[in-house]
């Protein structure tokens, strides 16, 4: 890498001055290799696992490029899933805090069209969204994309595999010709660079390593006969005992039958995948994310996006077909300087994808036999916290120092019995202690927060 510090970039001394305060103290490799060439205004095709800093890449590139007082959308990112959306358009609102002109207007599906219509009447300078509601707004003419600088396709491989290839295409076709386009993808298929020759102009390549040392993340292969997955799976849990972990299964049906399993097994697990409708799925992830749920058991494509700092273990309860997609579901544990830990379980006919994997690390596929592992009847996988949901949220103008203020206030809570608080339009999240349950919740049947009584329930 040739110079990490964000301050060999042509930046302002206000946006220098956020990322420290931010705590970006050095660039990452994506970010190291791709942001000179986004700054000259380059297109640019990067390969990148999930965890890798790409998000911070475009969002400080594209920042550059904004007009303030210019109030038409001058930055397009489109994303897979309202969750990446979500999360992208977090991150770009803390990237843009150097100056206080710059408005983003997120637009997903699952979300009424009505309020996305009237924030982009105020104008807006960059938009972040999913492809059906974006294809929404522009057929209505509601969403002008005339003087758009810059085009990202986040997570465009998952886009193409969850169908998605006509809607880029549309959508697309809306923007001017003359134009940066930044393509961001886990994985390159021949499908990624024919779409590249569509889109891009000489576009520069950047790749970051995606595969994994043993020493950031331990993997483990066990073989098993068809009928023992579900007690080698429990049987990983009571032998490795992680706080957390993501389970990956192929089907939504495999996704419940093995929550459902591992609930009946004493350890606190939800599935998420794509029949949950948005309350659900909304429910599932802050669960999940404010520790108030251990496992998530789930299909590649409802966790694509996911980003959860200090995730202990990935488990396959079968191994992918392509190597690929075992690399980049395993990466989102070992991160930011943290180990991990990668257990995958496989039958005999799946000795192939094994191999496969060891071929495409250029490593031997370490494997053990579920009889060396430890057996507890007793075991069990509790979660520390507990979610409460308030009926009110963002249009009810509700901020989380308004929770945290009147639960360690009037409600007499300790500052560390409160966790992670998310707020959503009209609803919000917050997670309490297991210990201190019961004191929230007596004070919110009684109490009030910002001068109003507010229904509050634990979510089961």
């Amino acid at each position: 890498m040739a110079n990490d510090n964000f301050s060999s970039l042509n930046l302002p001394e206000t946006q220098l001055s956020n990322l420290a305060s931010l705590g970006y103290k050095k660039m990452t490799p994506i970010q190291a290799q791709s942001l000179p060439q986004i700054l000259k205004g380059k297109d640019v095709i990067a390969q990148a696992k999930t965890g890798s800093g790409k998000t911070a890449a475009f969002g400080i590139g594209l920042l550059n490029g904004i007009n303030p007082r210019f109030f038409g959308v001058q930055a397009l990112i489109i994303c897979p899933t309202r969750e990446l959306a979500d999360q992208v358009g977090k991150e770009i609102r803390r990237l843009a805090r150097f100056t206080q002109n710059i408005k983003l207007v997120l637009l997903c599906g699952g979300k009424p069209l009505g309020p996305q219509i009237g924030s982009l009447e105020h104008g807006a300078h960059i938009v972040v969204g999913t492809p059906g509601r974006l294809q929404d707004h522009l057929m209505k003419g509601t969403l002008k994309l005339d003087g758009l600088k810059t085009l990202v396709l986040d997570e465009a491989d998952r886009m193409l595999d969850m169908g998605f290839a006509d809607a880029m295409k549309e959508i697309i076709s809306y923007t001017p010709k003359k134009r940066q386009t930044l393509l961001f993808s886990a994985t390159y298929p021949d499908t990624i660079e024919k779409m590249s020759r569509s889109f891009q102009r000489d576009p520069v390549r950047v790749t970051v390593e995606s595969k994994h040392t043993e020493s950031v993340i331990e993997q483990l292969f066990y073989e098993v006969k068809k009928h023992e997955r579900n007690t080698t799976l429990l049987a990983l849990f009571e032998h490795y005992d992680p706080a957390n972990a993501i389970v990956f299964c192929f089907t939504k049906k495999q996704c419940d039958e093995v929550a459902d399993y591992l609930r009946d097994h004493r350890i606190d697990a939800l599935a998420i995948h794509g029949d949950l409708d948005q309350r659900e799925r909304d429910q599932v992830l802050v669960r999940f994310a404010n520790n108030s749920c251990s496992v998530l058991v789930a299909t590649d494509v409802a966790a694509r996006g996911l980003d959860i700092k200090s995730l202990q273990a990935v488990i396959n309860y079968e191994l992918p077909r392509d190597p690929e997609i075992y690399v980049h579901r395993i990466g989102r544990t070992g991160r930011a300087g943290e180990k991990g830990m990668a257990l995958s379980i496989f039958t005999q006919s799946e000795v192939v994808r094994v191999n496969a994997i060891a071929d495409y690390q250029k490593k031997p596929s370490i494997c053990d036999v579920p009889e060396s592992l430890d057996r507890d009847p007793g075991y069990s996988l509790q979660a520390q916290m507990v979610t409460i949901q308030l009926d009110a949220g963002r249009k009810s103008k509700l901020r989380p120092g308004d929770i945290l203020g009147a639960l360690t206030g009037d409600a007499g809570l300790a500052g560390s019995d409160i966790g992670k608080i998310d707020i959503f339009d009209m609803s919000s999240y917050v997670a309490i202690e297991r210990t201190a349950l019961r004191q929230a919740m007596n004070y919110l049947a009684q109490g009030k927060i910002k001068g109003r009584t507010i229904r509050a329930r634990k979510i089961k």
